[in-house]
């Protein structure tokens, strides 16, 4: 037994019992860092106590990976392998439940040609992207995260290393629910609460939203007419419960693809491809960010929204309230899952399927007739502060407030 056994114990339950929602027979692939072996042993553990077939794990290194960064061509890095596209269909037809392990240093790729990252992504993604589309809503998966001594760092600069590791799991401990006296009944009562809100707001039939904050936001966001809000726990199309993100604050829905209008201002910098971008500015016209600015970082966030036509609109809106477990920490974790589940926020990219009403009946070709937006990204950025006020209008002009100084309203 070592120090935090009790506390992978737990964790490794949660991301079992409520994330991947685990059913007997079922395959698990884990992706995790070499950082983190005896948590992702303890997964594999509890994986097999409730009846996995089998379970998998690949090891990934962001150090070994810098290094084919700056020292592989693009050409080489943009090769998809026989095996590879070989391993990307098996994984689309068996449908693997999928558990990511996040330990991510921030700035782990600071230093690598933010455009090269780009050009060898988007090769990439246009020879596997079919079989993304072939498991989409289909598989259970999740994101979780521990920490590393790099991230810690970021987290704490101020402290020893050990010291920083410390504190972040305490963070994580509170933000995951790991200290109720029943973590899985916890995170029960708070699935249920994020359902009520979704619920209000379906029952709201909303035709768009208007976001206003003293720091110059002042954004209209048109939702899709057939858009339906989703929480924490969402259903595959073989009707299995699971819960993506842990942790999870958000309410989110998809937004019309040419519908978003005005200026927004990001509230939290952005982690993005290992490298950070900070106080940015966003400006969109009929759906389309035409300008953006930033105090850092604006040249990786111009690469991002450049890989595709569709990595400049909005493919989510999520509500996240500013008084979140996660913001009371006073904490910025410099890590999109945590920091996203903050408050408030929007997507680059691509939308989720599931936020369309029927979506299950609807063939490609139907997706794109309601403008659905695809893309090789998606990234999620914040912008909820503790003035922020969202206003619904639904379709009949009447006005509902969702979000007074930053929280909750309805």
């Amino acid at each position: 037994m070592f120090m935090n056994q009790k506390v992978y114990e737990n964790y490794a339950k949660l991301a079992v019992k409520i994330g991947i929602n685990l059913q007997e027979g079922q395959d698990v692939m884990i992706t995790a860092s070499t950082r983190v072996g005896e948590f992702v042993k303890e997964i594999v553990k509890v994986c097999y106590e409730n009846k996995a077939r089998s379970v998998r794990v690949e090891w990934t290194n962001e150090e070994i990976e810098k290094l084919r960064w700056l020292n592989e061509d693009v050409d080489v890095m943009s090769e998809v392998l026989t095996w590879q596209e070989e391993k990307a269909k098996h994984q689309a037809e068996t449908l693997p439940c999928k558990i990511f392990v996040d330990d991510a240093d921030p700035e782990a790729y600071a230093g690598v040609d933010v455009s090269k990252m780009a050009a060898v992504r988007k090769a990439r993604f246009s020879v596997l992207k079919k079989y993304r589309d072939m498991e989409d809503n289909k598989n259970q998966w999740l994101i979780v995260a521990v920490p590393s001594p790099n991230w810690a760092k970021k987290v704490f600069p101020e402290l020893e290393t050990e010291e920083a590791v410390a504190k972040l799991w305490d963070a994580i401990i509170k933000t995951m629910r790991l200290d109720a006296d029943d973590p899985v009944q916890a995170w029960e009562n708070h699935i249920a609460n994020l359902n009520d809100k979704s619920t209000k707001l379906n029952d709201m039939n909303l035709d768009y939203l208007t976001y206003k904050a003293a720091n110059g936001t002042d954004l209209t966001v048109k939702l899709q007419p057939n858009h339906i809000w989703l929480s924490a726990r969402e259903t595959n199309l073989k009707g299995i419960d699971f819960t993506a993100n842990m942790p999870t604050e958000e309410v989110f829905t998809m937004p019309k693809r040419d519908g978003v209008n005005g200026v927004v201002m990001s509230t939290k910098p952005l982690s993005l491809h290992g490298q950070l971008v900070e106080n940015f500015k966003v400006t969109f016209k009929d759906g389309k960010a035409v300008e953006v600015t930033a105090e850092k970082g604006v040249d990786v966030l111009e690469n991002m929204l450049n890989m595709d036509e569709s990595s400049r609109y909005l493919g989510e809106v999520a509500l996240v309230p500013f008084d979140s477990p996660i913001n009371e920490t006073g904490l910025l974790f410099s890590n999109t899952l945590f920091d996203e589940n903050a408050c408030c926020h929007l997507a680059f990219g691509f939308a989720f399927k599931s936020n369309i009403k029927g979506y299950e009946n609807m063939t490609e070709e139907d997706f794109k007739e309601v403008g659905y937006n695809d893309s090789v990204n998606h990234v999620d950025f914040m912008i909820g502060s503790e003035d922020l006020e969202i206003i619904g209008y639904d379709f009949d002009g009447n006005a509902h407030k969702i979000f007074e100084n930053g929280v909750w309203a309805i």
